[in-house]
């Protein structure tokens, strides 16, 4: 069964530092759009960062200049790390890794990791 597993996260005070990491087995995630989601309470989930197979990246506005999203593709595991610095209390949520299929592959699903709470508080 395919799982992204997902480490890292807690909580650290403001100006803070995390490091967050997802790993995803299997060669044909090397095809796959992946990336970092977080939904704060009562609010809808929304797009933090992604990499695209060929290592485009897009980050929210909100983190730019303080988040870095990397990638690397082993033989048979795709990993992404996003470091997280400056943390500010507003970052405060859970975050969810996601690796998504090429759309013109309709044979293939998306993903999601179970999700991982970050905490900025003093």
């Amino acid at each position: 069964q395919v799982q992204l597993v997902e480490s890292g996260g807690g909580l650290v005070q403001p100006g803070g530092s995390l490091r967050l990491s997802c790993a995803a087995s299997g060669s044909i995630f090397r095809i796959y759009t992946m990336g970092w989601s977080r939904q704060a309470p009562g609010k809808e989930r929304e797009l933090v960062a992604r990499i695209t197979p060929d290592g485009s990246i897009i980050y929210a506005d909100s983190v730019k200049g303080r988040f870095l999203l990397a990638r690397d593709n082993a033989k048979s595991k795709s990993t992404v790390s996003l470091q997280m610095n400056s943390l500010k209390p507003e970052d405060t949520a859970v975050y969810y890794c996601n690796a998504a299929a090429p759309s013109n592959l309709l044979d293939l699903r998306d993903y999601w990791g179970q999700g991982t709470q970050v905490t900025v508080s003093s």
